[in-house]
């Protein structure tokens, strides 16, 4: 979900100030003392007067955030799917290449409605590369006359494997003349970096 904020939180007689973050798993707070709420565990969510309260068999974590705490409230309710966070909508083009993720790819066809193309032309919104080695950043270059000029390549990357890292991405990136504006996490074991033709080319 990536949402963090700077908050006061209070669990049982346990209070001080920290960062509170809200993960794909769990809702995190680190600071005067420290906190994990699996979501998985949480029973109950409540905001209110600008405060989030997170009901778990640990307890009752409450958070101080001001505004956001609403919008924290709505992000745990109603939880984006993967899709979504990739930005893919009904009716797109859409490439997938060397990605082996067999969830991702049956949310990817439900969610357009057809097949996904196994093969990047002209005019893609998304592709999807699988950026298992090195080898694969070589594909940047031509992908990038591939996707229409808002569009964008989403690079999928084992996380750990420092061959394959953010760094190296946005590296490979930089040669093919992409730029990268957003990161997504696929799943525990993979990563994505969004890459987009600068706005200053297109």
């Amino acid at each position: 979900m990536g949402r963090e904020a700077a908050c006061h939180a209070k669990l049982g007689r346990e209070q001080g100030a920290g960062r509170a973050l809200l993960e794909h798993d769990a809702v995190i707070f680190r600071g005067d003392f420290r906190a994990r709420v699996p979501l998985a565990q949480i029973t109950a969510i409540a905001a209110r007067a600008g405060v989030l309260r997170l009901t778990w068999p640990g307890g009752v974590l409450a958070l101080e955030l001001g505004d956001q705490a609403e919008r924290w409230a709505e992000s745990l309710r109603n939880p984006k799917s993967v899709v979504d966070k990739l930005g893919i909508k009904p009716g797109q083009k859409v490439a997938v290449l060397g990605v082996k993720d067999k969830a991702l790819l049956a949310d990817l066809a439900h969610k357009l409605g057809a097949k996904l193309l196994a093969r990047a032309s002209s005019g893609c919104d998304h592709v999807l590369l699988g950026v298992e080695t090195p080898a694969a950043l070589a594909k940047l270059e031509a992908l990038r006359e591939a996707v229409r000029p808002a569009g964008g390549i989403w690079a999928i990357y084992p996380r750990g494997d420092k061959r394959v890292s953010e760094d190296a991405i946005r590296s490979a990136a930089k040669t093919a003349g992409l730029t990268d504006i957003k990161i997504a996490r696929i799943s525990d074991t993979h990563g994505s970096v969004r890459l987009v033709i600068p706005k200053n080319q297109r």
